[in-house]
Parts: structure tokens; sequence; C-alpha cells
């Protein structure tokens, strides 16, 4: 893999990950409304059109996995962290929150 790609993982690798690494950021990228639907509870909200001005509340330094609702917009964040925004160690959900099996709040 080079500098300017991103690792894609599935759900259960997501979990694995946070227990092994509980500085591990999950970057929510979905609107505040889907936010309300579920979410994962250890997950930060960071909806895509605000990235690019919210960017500098995140640390490019820090693990990070995107995630939304299907996978799509998490890879485009993805992408965008490692090749425009200098983030070294991104991954994206496959699947999104539509695969996801862990422990869900509802309206949290």
């Amino acid at each position: 893999m080079d500098e300017t790609s991103f690792k894609i993982v599935t759900a259960e690798e997501v979990q694995t990950r946070q227990q092994a690494n509980p500085d591990l950021l999950l970057l929510d990228v979905r609107t505040p409304e889907e936010w309300e639907e579920h979410h994962i509870p250890s997950a930060t909200l960071l909806p895509m059109d605000t990235l690019i001005d919210r960017l500098e509340e995140l640390d490019p330094e820090r693990e990070t996995i995107v995630l939304c609702e299907h996978g799509l917009r998490s890879q485009s964040v993805a992408h965008y962290l490692v090749t425009q925004a200098g983030f070294r160690d991104v991954a994206s959900m496959e699947g999104g929150m539509s695969e996801w099996t862990g422990p869900v709040i509802r309206g949290a």
C-alpha cells in the first residue's frame, strides 16, 4: 500500500480494532438525521458536508476508520483524508452502518 491509499475493513475488523486500540477514531460522516436513527456509541459525528471546514478537529496521526450508511461516502472521505489532508492510517468500513452488528443506541 502506498501513501496515497486507504484500507477497506469489514465491520468485524472494526470491532476487533476498537478492542485493540482504544485511541482509534471512528469517524461517522453521515448526516445528523442518520446519526439520530442509529450510530456506534464510540464514533464521532462529522458530516461529510462539514469535513473541510472542521478538518482541524481531527488528528492526521491518529488511526481513523471512516464510516457512513453503506460505505460509499466513507470511501470518498477516506480518499480525501489520505490524498489531500495528509492522513496516514485511514480505512473505510465496508458496507457502512448497514453491516454493523455491534451494540447500537437508537435515538441517543
